[in-house]
């Protein structure tokens, strides 16, 4: 029988502990992009099929587009769209960025959006023998992609205030080879202090790779992880435009790491994608993320809806999850979760899903003011003790 040679990036992957059958699959990963996506459940994570009519408050949205100041840069863009790069989009991006953060701009990269990173960090630093550690709950996409390729993925319950159990994690798999924390975690919301996440990475193996997902961060004035990642070559964070800018159908995201573990990410096919965002989203981004004023201003219009829809289901004797921090909280109806998203969709409203170790706890995302009071004249009408 006639075998093959294993290329550098292929056996890079078996010297880490992968079989020729997971090469196939990662292969398939990065190379198959949106298809390979839907084959691991990322597609899940998304947006499910709005219905007609109804208030969409269940993908964790924002209730309206991007700044119109930012929105008029995408535009300018549009009216220039016979060029690949009008006037160097991406240094500019990463200028403001770099202004904004007190990270250095070659520590900032720009992608179509997070998923990808986040499954390429599953690709880059995880394997049978270094593990994936991760909270539960929290969002999945990291831990599908690692027990799809077949990664070691071990999951850690959140502390009573909801906020991920670092020592717990670290305890859980001494020997990871990555170490995951959402911060405001998604479902719930909640921070993880910054001196939980220093800590894991002071304490975490040398050669392992603390990821911080900040896709939500921009919710609150809490401290970021910006800072470990401008410092450390073993730390990386995400972001994104899809939540606070209003950017979601125009897939913008970033990571901040060392050049060093960026080289890692982009060994496979992470130059080419990162060299393929639309200008329009990457001027909308660098317009957005300087807008202190206005960022301020949308801060505080979520967590009025979202205090407000709170009381109201606190008032009902409805239990809610305390502590969330992001335009998303948590609702125990104590009773089936799924049920109640299918109640309130009768009333046209359309809710997020449950987690599989909280079956009667709904993600409820928050929308303008008078989304959130539909869905509480929703609850009104459907809720029976």
């Amino acid at each position: 029988m006639e075998t093959t040679t294993p290329t550098e990036f292929e056996q890079e992957l078996l010297d880490r502990g992968y079989s020729r059958r997971q090469l196939a699959k990662v292969t398939a990963l990065l190379g198959a992009g949106a298809v390979a996506m839907r084959t691991v459940g990322a597609a899940a994570q998304q947006a499910a099929k709005p219905v007609e009519g109804a208030v969409r408050i269940g993908a964790n949205e924002c209730w309206t587009g991007p700044f119109p100041v930012a929105a008029e840069a995408a535009f300018k863009l549009v009216t220039e769209g016979n060029r690949y790069e009008p006037d160097n989009e991406h240094e500019k991006l990463f200028a403001a960025v770099a202004q904004v953060e007190g990270i250095p701009a070659d520590r900032i990269v720009a992608w179509p959006g997070s998923s990808d990173p986040l499954s390429r960090v599953a690709v880059a630093f995880a394997s049978p023998t270094k593990g994936i550690v991760t909270a539960d709950p929290t969002y999945e996409a990291i831990w599908r992609t690692g027990a799809w390729l077949g990664a070691k993925v071990t999951k850690v319950p959140l502390t009573k205030d909801n906020a991920h159990d670092v020592k717990a994690m670290l305890a859980a798999d001494p020997n990871a080879g990555v170490y995951y924390i959402c911060s405001p975690n998604n479902p719930t919301g909640t921070i993880t202090p910054i001196g939980d996440i220093e800590w894991l990475a002071a304490n975490k193996p040398k050669d392992s790779v603390l990821v911080v997902d900040e896709a939500y961060i921009h919710w609150t004035d809490t401290p970021r992880a910006a800072k470990l990642a401008a410092t450390r070559d073993d730390v990386l964070v995400l972001r994104t435009f899809s939540k606070l800018f209003g950017m979601a159908g125009m897939r913008l995201g970033l990571t901040f790491a060392a050049p060093s573990l960026m080289e890692k990410m982009m060994r496979y096919d992470g130059g080419q994608v990162t060299a393929m965002l639309p200008m329009t989203a990457v001027a909308c981004g660098t317009v957005s993320v300087a807008q202190a004023d206005l960022i301020k201003a949308r801060q505080a219009e979520m967590a009025a809806n979202r205090d407000k829809a709170i009381a109201h289901l606190t008032k009902k004797g409805i239990k809610v999850l305390p502590g969330s921090m992001a335009n998303m909280f948590m609702v125990d109806w104590g009773k089936p979760a799924k049920d109640m998203q299918a109640a309130l969709l009768t009333q046209k409203v359309q809710i997020g899903r449950n987690w599989p170790i909280w079956p009667n706890v709904s993600r409820i995302s928050v929308g303008s003011a008078s989304e959130m009071d539909a869905f509480c004249k929703a609850v009104d009408a459907v809720w029976k003790v």
